[in-house]
């Protein structure tokens, strides 16, 4: 990996606000504060789906668009938002990106009718959907120039940080629609998004100037015919995967000759949006896609089915059931944290592999009368996954792309999480039916089960996933039996 030398301190590449390894807290808190407002805002909109439904005279049906926008959104531009910032600058993106949000955040706390409302969570998927390959690609540039190696303690405050706010979006979400009404919503994004252009723009370095490439030439290395048919294949991809239980196998075929044309457009272009050859070359990157997609399913899998079991079976109420999710959350937060300060990859992420399955098999035993004890267990298990996997596989992913890539890199690892997210609800609706059911749960649970049996034989199997990650300095390596970065475009 070729790095650039250090600047010395105080010089304009490097603010005295920088700690001393260069990934202070007043470096790291805006880029941590961004990644995070997308979980959040996917999260808390739920609360407030009934009070927009009833002020615009709206079914159960079109109110759900404003979660499924933004989740389309963020599928298709997170990768994008990678490609502009690596054309553009990182922190150009990122900060036109919470601008963006900002905007939406205030177009939606006062929007007159639906349509306008619909556009406000769009333009804040679109904005949000900036900030962490931009944030990747900040912290990667940093690591580059001060030779820190890989700054996992910096990667695991992302993962922990979208932990946190993907718990506490639903509680916050609902006292302040409960409080101020939805539009509070949508209005909690200007200030935390003002909070995040500010520190930004203090504290993280300014972009190199761009090359001159003049309009045509800006355009071509953006790729829009890229871009068109990317959101092309994910969106109808997404909608087919939605609902399993009635397949559109018409979208199905648009899945597939869309994804066919992106990927002749993509080999043949001089500056694609995706460098599929580059994937070709680098298929420990690509395993990296599937094990996040798999694990993100198996996640989202069990949680919602827990949570719809605890409710339609095993008579808990909603706010029990929000209750007996804590032990996931924390033991996530808990797992994220200490095997980030020590760079732990390889044995974490088997670790958690592991616990998936652990979780299927605990569901497997779960029935209408199981004690609380029981069911405790089987989220707090589940936290492992969640808390293990993602970093594990976040950083495997910053050791396996180039600078220049990690960009595109980190948002198309979203993407394949949103995959895995999405998919999940039609697993789930084909287990259940009609009814939820100790059965359907069971049902669940083999899933869950073999997901986690998959994710197993992923780790076991790849010997270019890092042991461990050094943090020291004048170091970049990865120590583990195999070439961390095997295969790693150039």
């Amino acid at each position: 990996m070729s790095l650039s030398p250090p600047s010395r301190p105080g010089t304009p590449d490097e603010p005295a606000a920088a700690s001393d390894d260069g990934f202070g807290l007043r470096f790291a808190f805006p880029l941590m504060l961004g990644t995070s407002l997308n979980p959040v805002n996917s999260s808390m909109i739920a609360t407030g789906l009934a009070g927009i439904a009833a002020d615009f005279h709206l079914g159960p049906g079109p109110a759900a668009s404003l979660v499924s926008v933004l989740y389309l959104c963020s599928a298709v531009m997170q990768p994008t938002m990678g490609k502009l910032a690596a054309i553009f600058g990182p922190r150009k993106i990122f900060l036109s990106g919470v601008a963006i949000l900002l905007a939406g955040g205030v177009m939606g706390a006062v929007a007159p009718g639906f349509q306008v409302l619909l556009l406000s969570r769009a333009l804040i998927g679109i904005g949000s959907s900036a900030c962490y390959p931009a944030s990747m690609a900040l912290v990667r540039r940093r690591a580059e120039r001060l030779k820190t190696g890989v700054p996992s303690t910096v990667l695991g405050n992302f993962s922990i940080a979208s932990q946190i706010v993907a718990v506490l979006g639903l509680p916050l979400g609902g006292v302040l629609a409960g409080a101020f009404g939805w539009r509070a919503l949508f209005l909690v994004n200007v200030p935390l998004a003002a909070l995040a252009l500010v520190f930004a723009a203090r504290n993280v370095e300014k972009d190199p100037p761009a090359k001159a490439r003049g309009l045509k030439g800006s355009l071509a290395s953006v790729d829009p015919p890229g871009i068109a048919l990317f959101a092309l294949s994910v969106v109808c991809l997404l909608q087919f995967l939605n609902d399993l239980d009635h397949p559109a196998w018409p979208l199905g075929a648009i899945v597939l000759v869309t994804l066919a044309a992106f990927i002749w457009w993509e080999w043949r272009t001089a500056s694609p949006l995706i460098d599929v050859r580059a994937l070709a070359r680098n298929p420990a990157l690509c395993r990296t896609y599937i094990r996040q997609m798999l694990v993100g399913l198996g996640v989202y899998a069990s949680m919602y089915s827990l949570t719809q079991w605890l409710e339609g079976s095993a008579g808990y109420s909603s706010f029990q059931a929000g209750l007996i999710l804590l032990p996931m959350s924390a033991v996530s937060m808990i797992l994220a944290r200490l095997v980030s300060l020590r760079g732990w990859v390889r044995g974490p992420l088997l670790t958690g592999n592991l616990a998936l399955m652990g979780g299927g098999l605990l569901m497997l035993t779960a029935h209408e009368g199981s004690p609380l004890i029981l069911v405790l267990l089987t989220t707090g298990v589940l936290g492992f996954p969640n808390g293990l996997c993602n970093f594990a596989n976040q950083t495997t992913l910053f050791v396996q792309t180039s600078a220049d890539e990690v960009g595109v890199a980190a948002g198309l690892f979203r993407t394949f999480g949103y995959i895995g997210a999405i998919f999940s609800s039609s697993v789930i609706a084909l287990s259940f039916g009609d009814h939820v059911t100790d059965a359907g749960f069971h049902h669940m649970g083999w899933v869950v089960l073999t997901l986690g049996a998959l994710t197993v034989l992923t780790t076991l199997f790849d010997r270019t996933i890092p042991t461990t990650v050094s943090q020291d300095k004048d170091s970049d390596t990865a120590d583990n039996s195999g070439t961390a970065t095997e295969g790693t475009p150039r």
